[in-house]
């Protein structure tokens, strides 16, 4: 058992403790264990039975018993390519047209979903009060004398958003100085049990909001790197928006080769949801010949059927304006339908995961 990582509270599970949290009998376990394909796979098998991470386990429970958030990371190596745009549309729709709760966790050091979602002058006040999670991440690396910054209910942007008919987005803001502290963090000390894990920090901040919403928006950096880890160390799936052109596409095996390496170590899966094609031009060839590539590769993840088209609504719709209506903001040239059927196909592959 000495080289099993442990959760940062400590706890191992098997069979038995799984059935007393679930307040069945360990047969019942088993049989959920061999023919439910979303039992958690075991940190190790032992001679006595299988041994989980007690946080997984509880975590596999609440979905099978009650409501859970689905909590999914957009990714891309390649800035430009309308990530943050797709996390936004998805989050504003979701809760327009949809009537759902969503969290947007802003881990870009860009800051573009935290601006567009509150404006410039509202993050410049967050930020110099230390209200972002740069500081959930700088508080890691601090000395044992040093005081914690971060603080979770005021860093907690509630009903955010410039359109007034979206009134169920929250956000957790980033900041520009994510960029200096991520290659810090891959040098801080590890801790007893690696209770003090840099891939983990997020997650243990956020346990105790995720069940508020049904929906968990994580805007990933264009990169790989430990602060996107956080990102999908909660995540239930991911999807990789992206222009369909070479540069574009170029990193996604690499994002599925890293993803599945991570969430092997974590014992976990963490579930491919497909690409979804942004800035489609119509009259391109070459985004006809992508997608079609994309399409047929079946080593890659599925396709999206709806593609975001390319426009000037769309363009603008970065800037942190008041509108009334979805509709508004991404004008009358097919975005804001667009978004609304993406996030039809959205709920529909993250439901089929859960």
């Amino acid at each position: 058992m000495n080289d099993v990582h442990r959760s940062d509270d400590g706890d191992l599970v098997g069979l038995a403790e799984i059935a007393e949290l679930a307040g069945v009998s360990r047969t019942v376990v088993a049989n959920w264990r061999a023919r439910d394909p979303r039992f958690p796979r075991p940190m190790v098998e032992l001679r006595a039975g299988p041994v989980f991470n007690r946080d997984v386990a509880a975590r596999y429970l609440r979905r099978r018993n009650r409501h859970m958030a689905h909590v999914v990371s957009t990714i891309n190596l390649k800035g430009g390519v309308g990530k943050t745009t797709t996390t936004v549309g998805l989050a504003e729709v979701l809760s327009a047209d949809f009537g759902k709760k969503v969290l947007v966790i802003d881990l870009d050091p860009q800051t573009n979903a935290t601006t567009v979602l509150i404006g410039e002058d509202r993050w410049r006040e967050l930020n110099g009060a230390g209200h972002t999670l740069v500081s959930l991440f700088t508080d890691a690396l601090r000395r044992d004398d040093e005081p914690a910054r971060f603080d979770l209910n005021s860093t907690l942007q509630r009903k955010v958003s410039a359109v007034t008919d979206v009134q169920t987005v929250d956000l957790l803001p980033s900041s520009l100085d994510l960029i200096d502290v991520q290659d810090r963090l891959a040098g801080m000390p590890s801790g007893r049990f690696y209770s003090n894990n840099p891939t983990d920090l997020l997650r243990r901040a956020v346990r105790p909001l995720l069940d508020n919403y049904d929906y968990v928006l994580v805007d990933c950096p264009p990169n790989l790197g430990i602060v996107t880890l956080n990102g999908l160390r909660i995540s239930d799936g991911y999807i990789i928006p992206t222009i369909p052109d070479v540069l574009s596409t170029y990193g996604i095996p690499q994002i599925q080769t890293r993803v599945r390496a991570f969430a092997d170590s974590l014992g976990e899966t963490i579930h491919e949801l497909g690409i979804v094609i942004t800035k489609f031009r119509e009259a391109s060839k070459v985004h006809h010949a992508t997608l079609r590539r994309l399409v047929d590769d079946e080593n890659l993840p599925p396709v999206f059927d709806t593609r975001i088209p390319e426009g000037n609504a769309i363009a603008a719709s970065a800037e942190f304006s008041t509108t009334s209506t979805l509709r508004q903001k991404y004008s009358y040239q097919g975005g804001y339908e667009a978004f609304r059927e993406l996030a039809k196909e959205f709920i529909s592959q993250v439901e089929d995961i859960a």
